[in-house]
């Protein structure tokens, strides 16, 4: 998953957005502090993360020479499968294009909620 991708979505990134991005840094195997930084998290992030993940077996962990490996479990790699699976039907589902840089939101239009896209222009919805 590219930042690129997600950031011109949105400036702040989700709880699903991050763990998917830990669980790809992970993928076949990495220190603690590549997935810091390659996954723009502080350190008490990081632990906070890697518990849970650990914890709900999508991540794992092993030792090899003296350092500790974090790796993304089978579990792990079908959340990333799913999440991305469910960011591609979102995305032809509403008809636009998750790289432009309008950032879409929910917003009420009478009985009725709709998703629209918001222009480059602040409080203009289009």
């Amino acid at each position: 998953m590219k930042r690129s991708e997600e950031e011109s979505v949105r400036k702040r990134r989700d709880r699903l957005y991050i763990i998917a991005e830990i669980l790809e840094v992970a993928g076949e195997g990495t220190l603690k502090t590549q997935i810091m930084y390659k996954a723009n998290l502080s350190f008490a992030q990081l632990n906070e993360y890697l518990s849970f993940l650990l914890k709900t077996d999508l991540l794992k962990v092993f030792a090899s020479e003296e350092k500790t490996i974090y790796k993304t479990t089978r579990k792990g790699i079908r959340y990333l499968q799913n999440y991305k699976e469910i960011r591609e039907l979102l995305k032809k589902e509403e008809g636009r294009d998750v790289e432009n840089n309008s950032s879409p939101c929910w917003v009420k239009r009478g009985s009725q909620i709709v998703y629209v896209k918001r222009s480059s222009k602040p409080n203009e919805i289009l």
